[in-house]
């Protein structure tokens, strides 16, 4: 499938995985786009063993071992591209019941990052779990290569980590940057979000320009949606979004991600980051 105007679904074999598959049906049916379900296995996965290979031993013994080892690689390898076909051809199933009309699968493998940056090229958007098969228990861990893929590609990117249902209520966090307002045109002329209300949210105080951003804002999204409402909220940018998607049962959080850089990140926080570890609700991000 060629990657012109399609939506990328990555997917792990993980329990996230099928909440990726869903959004990303929901979002492929919604645009008119191919949906292809991509798995990447690592080359170099990370296997203990309990075999004791240590001390001297002979060439022989050698050319033995090195045998065997390299048979038990082939095998396991064998192993994963046949559960990862019989795993996307269970989620392709589960994405054309969702809706989704053309449906393709790819397994790849080697690097999840170097992969999605090859693949990169001409996608229309990006499905992503912010949780996956490496990651740990706790319910707001990020995945190790979410932020480092975000940063990496210059699309939009649709994040989900639990069950997926489709929005009724969008909310837009508006900073005014250049990277939001380019993709709120993108969405203006998108049937993405075509009928469904959508709520403009800035943090800041009238002045300095804020409210004459948002009047622009709510003035493009209305090409998009008959019901967009705007408001202007003071205090931190974090916090009002986090109340307002509780108070207002917002179902999908559009934002602007990573807007500085990754050593800013480290030392002062990111906002972006902050809200992909407490959301509970699907995210798409704007690069």
């Amino acid at each position: 499938m060629k990657n012109e105007n399609k939506v990328l679904a990555c997917v792990d074999q993980s329990r996230y995985a099928v909440h990726v598959a869903d959004c990303a049906a929901w979002a492929a049916r919604r645009i008119d786009a191919p949906l292809e379900l991509l798995h990447v296995i690592d080359s170099h996965p990370e296997r203990a063993t309990d075999d004791d290979h240590s001390g001297a031993i002979g060439i022989d013994a050698q050319e033995s071992l090195l045998a065997h080892l390299s048979a038990e690689d082939e095998a396991h390898a064998k192993s994963a591209r046949e559960q990862g076909r019989l795993f996307l051809n269970r989620l392709r199933e589960r994405a054309i019941l969702a809706g989704a009309a053309r449906v393709d699968v790819r397994q790849r493998h080697g690097s999840l990052e170097d992969t999605l940056i090859e693949q990169a090229q001409g996608l229309r958007l990006l499905a992503l779990g912010r949780r996956g098969k490496g990651a740990r228990t706790h319910e707001n861990e990020l995945g190790h290569h979410v932020e480092n893929i975000i940063r990496a590609l210059k699309l939009p990117i649709l994040t989900v980590s639990e069950e997926f249902k489709p929005p009724e209520r969008v909310m837009i966090a508006f900073d005014g940057g250049t990277a939001i307002r380019r993709g709120m045109e993108m969405l203006s002329s998108s049937p993405l979000l075509r009928g469904l209300p959508i709520r403009i949210l800035m943090s800041g105080n009238q002045f300095g320009g804020q409210a004459k951003s948002l009047e622009w804002a709510k003035q493009t999204l209305s090409r998009a949606s008959s019901e967009v409402t705007a408001s202007l909220v003071p205090g931190d940018a974090g916090a009002v979004v986090e109340k307002a998607v509780k108070e207002q049962e917002i179902d999908l959080l559009i934002m602007g991600a990573f807007s500085h850089s990754p050593l800013r990140a480290l030392l002062f926080g990111s906002k972006t980051a902050e809200l992909l570890r407490s959301s509970h609700i699907p995210i798409l991000l704007l690069r």
